[in-house]
């Protein structure tokens, strides 16, 4: 198998947009990110944030402009962008017979973790989200404010040199959103690149190097 090139996080959106038939969902944007930079991404709902995200990731191709990781055209299909690129945009797959911490050991190993190691990184992520008590629950299980912290651990526990976030702080009370900004700080002064969007003042005011305000298109 080829070595999987390795992409620094340098984030690039050159005036991409977003038309679908007549409905546009993204008007032409900008974003520059670099290594060690939090972007939050701020504007009402339907603005189109999320697309933005998902342009961003390489999950949805823009109508103009372009998009980079790295210096490489940001495409999901690209090994060295999924490899560079750690997202949460809506539900993330999960396994009704696999319980918390069996996911974060089957992500850990497939992204290159030491397998003797594995299940102590991460049921130290899981504490440090505040849910190691869960670690043999299904996600099923869990409740709102716990399957948000259970989706943020999968983002979290792989290497990444991107970070894209959409709405991180959601249905997570004041102290759980401090835990999640303490993380994404932890990530930034790493030297990843994270992009998000948010609707919390104090955790923009937080962790944001800029904020890129997304004009709605309608």
């Amino acid at each position: 198998m080829a070595a999987v090139a390795v992409l620094t996080g340098e984030v690039r959106a050159e005036g991409v947009s977003k038309t679908i038939d007549d409905t546009t969902l993204l008007l032409a944007t900008d974003v520059h990110a670099d290594p060690g930079e939090c972007i939050v991404l701020r504007g009402p709902n339907g603005s189109g944030k999320t697309t933005l995200l998902r342009i961003i990731g390489g999950l949805l191709v823009p109508t103009t402009g372009t998009a980079t990781i790295g210096g490489r055209e940001a495409d999901e299909r690209d090994r060295a962008v999924r490899a560079a690129v750690a997202a949460l945009l809506g539900a993330p797959t999960t396994y009704r017979d696999l319980t918390l911490v069996d996911h974060l050991v089957l992500i850990d190993s497939t992204w290159g973790g030491e397998p003797v190691t594995s299940d102590d990184r991460s049921l130290t992520l899981l504490e440090r989200f505040g849910i190691a008590h869960l670690d043999d629950r299904f996600p099923h299980e869990l409740s709102s404010g716990q399957e948000q912290l259970f989706r943020l651990a999968l983002t979290f526990s792989r290497p990444a040199s991107v970070v894209l976030l959409d709405e991180p702080e959601q249905r997570l009370d004041t102290a759980k959103r401090q835990v999640v900004a303490d993380l994404i700080r932890d990530r930034i002064e790493a030297g990843t690149t994270v992009v998000m969007a948010c609707h919390d003042p104090e955790l923009t005011q937080s962790l944001a190097t800029r904020v890129v305000d997304i004009v709605p298109a309608r």
